[in-house]
């Protein structure tokens, strides 16, 4: 192989394919994924390594789970200083680890990896990165809205549900499409809000019907709207939220970027609501991993303008 690939597989890292065959920098960071070819993490990533003077690159890495343990050894023999896990992986990486932060073992996935002395160390910007995208679209801090979070059953929706429950919200609503994922994320994640749930009534923490009846009874108490779920992506996705059940009060988050406009986004700048897309999310979880890799604070302007710039060309 003589020149850069979008994206790569186990096989290039055994045959040690991103090592010293035309590529510089080398690659010493990747995103594995599976699929990976939406990610957006390299042009995230490499701009910031350029500005920083740092001699490394960042890659995309095909990997299926059955192949997770396969990959990891092969960059982690290679050099590499640790990786980023998307879905499926987030899973696979905290039991591959051998250090789990007490926040990644709270949320119940790994999505940054670093290698140190021989070691596997796992923790995870999903949450962290959530909470610093919301206060930055709306200049107010998670512990004092009452949330509701749409596909709180899901991997995603699991994470930001538990940053939010350590963040004790003044309320939080979980919905998802089948009830039962929803009841036994809430079951998990009373015990965070045990002390606060004493001194509450019991709506504090509840778990909405995904339906316009159930919606429509949570809504007028609630302030911050999370869409957790990939609806939204394409455009024959059913509506998330009738318009009509959407408020000039409320603050509408979706984690969908692409496209940046999603029904739900439009629906409620329509009703008066103000709102943001996954992109701040993406760009805040990337510098809290650059921050893990690096140690040092991460060139936030950078990475948000080659971020704006990927995600519209």
């Amino acid at each position: 192989m003589t020149e850069e690939k979008q994206i790569y597989t186990i096989e290039d890292l055994t045959l040690q394919a991103t090592q010293g065959h035309g590529i510089s920098p080398p690659a010493r960071l990747s995103v594995f994924g599976d699929p990976v070819g939406h990610s957006l993490s390299p042009q995230l990533h490499n701009p910031a390594l350029k500005a920083c003077g740092i001699d490394a690159q960042y890659i995309r890495v095909h990997v299926a789970e059955h192949n997770f343990l396969e990959a990891l050894g092969a960059i982690k023999d290679h050099g590499f200083l640790g990786t980023n896990c998307t879905i499926p992986l987030k899973f696979a990486a905290l039991d591959a680890c051998d250090h789990v932060d007490e926040l990644a073992g709270k949320l119940g996935a790994v999505n940054t990896i670093c290698f140190e002395d021989g070691k596997i160390f796992g923790s995870n910007s999903d949450g962290p990165g959530f909470l610093r995208a919301i206060r930055e679209a709306f200049a107010i801090d998670a512990h004092d809205l009452r949330i509701m979070i749409l596909g709180a059953g899901g991997g995603a929706g699991r994470a930001v549900t538990m940053q939010c429950a350590l963040e004790t919200p003044e309320r939080l609503v979980l919905a998802n499409r089948t009830r039962e994922k929803a009841e036994l994320l809430r079951a998990e994640v009373a015990p965070l809000l045990e002390d606060e749930l004493i001194h509450a009534a019991s709506s504090r923490l509840q778990v909405a019907d995904w339906s316009n009846e159930g919606l429509e009874a949570e809504l007028g108490n609630v302030d911050l709207i999370v869409n957790a779920t990939s609806l939204g992506m394409k455009r024959s996705d059913p509506d998330l939220i009738p318009a009509h059940l959407l408020q000039p009060h409320h603050l509408v988050y979706d984690m969908v970027y692409s496209p940046q406009r999603t029904k739900l986004l439009s629906d409620a700048q329509n009703a008066g609501a103000r709102t943001a897309n996954g992109l701040s999310m993406l760009l805040h979880q990337g510098a809290i991993s650059f921050e893990t890799w690096f140690n040092r604070e991460a060139p936030l302007e950078i990475m948000r303008r080659s971020l704006e710039d990927a995600s519209t060309s």
